[in-house]
């Protein structure tokens, strides 16, 4: 299974980073909300670090949102869909390649909304910086679980991208709270209370990647 994943996820990062067009759009969108935002703060002014890891991660979940429609609509616009379920793989091991696929994505949006967020919200890094990169590893495997398992059912649909956003948010409350507490404490440099925090994101990651194992193939080849 493992080897199938990491074709799934190689072919679809050679077809969406093959034109340079499949992350613009979430990479634009993503430093957008950063911009906009920054621009609610008075001259001279910091934003506070707290609500600099939200935009942050506001900024991440929009652009994963986008990822996903991109990664599942290469299979949908050329029909090929039924082909990867009766392939002679578990099909979990689509569920894995596109998680793999969506990650590596989000870690290059990402490496652009750091910097930008440091630039305009005036924020840095003043400590905890290895738990910072823990709790962004949790944080975004949580994520991509989700997206993974959420964006099959999304696919199919005319407004998929307004249904994959309903159901995923609200599912990703409590990573995506551990997320901001983490950051937050990068940046204003107080880590006491991470260690729980990255418990919570651990547990999260534990359970929903134990159901997108269980409900995937129900997901993603329920209709065929």
């Amino acid at each position: 299974m493992i080897r199938a994943a990491l074709t799934i996820a190689r072919k679809d990062l050679r077809l969406v980073l093959g034109g340079g067009v499949g992350l613009a759009q979430p990479v634009l969108l993503g430093l957008l909300l950063i911009f906009v935002f920054s621009l609610s703060r008075p001259p001279g002014e910091l934003v506070p670090a707290q609500a600099a890891a939200g935009i942050f991660w506001l900024a991440s979940l929009f652009a994963m949102v986008l990822v996903f429609n991109t990664l599942y609509a290469l299979e949908e616009q050329a029909g090929a869909r039924l082909a990867l379920v009766l392939a002679p793989v578990p099909v979990h091991a689509v569920w894995l390649g596109k998680a793999l696929a969506g990650l590596a994505l989000l870690l290059i949006a990402q490496a652009v909304f750091f910097p930008a967020a440091v630039a305009f919200l005036g924020q840095g890094v003043r400590g905890g910086a290895g738990q910072a990169l823990l709790g962004l590893a949790l944080a975004d495997w949580g994520v991509v679980v989700l997206g993974a398992l959420l964006g099959a059912l999304a696919q199919g649909q005319a407004t998929r991208e307004s249904l994959l956003t309903l159901l995923l948010f609200p599912l990703l409350v409590p990573l995506l709270l551990a997320g901001i507490k983490i950051f937050a404490a990068c940046f204003a440099g107080d880590g006491a209370e991470v260690s729980a925090w990255l418990g919570l994101a651990g547990a999260f990651d534990a359970l929903f990647t134990g159901a997108a194992l269980i409900l995937f193939p129900f997901v993603y080849g329920g209709e065929e």
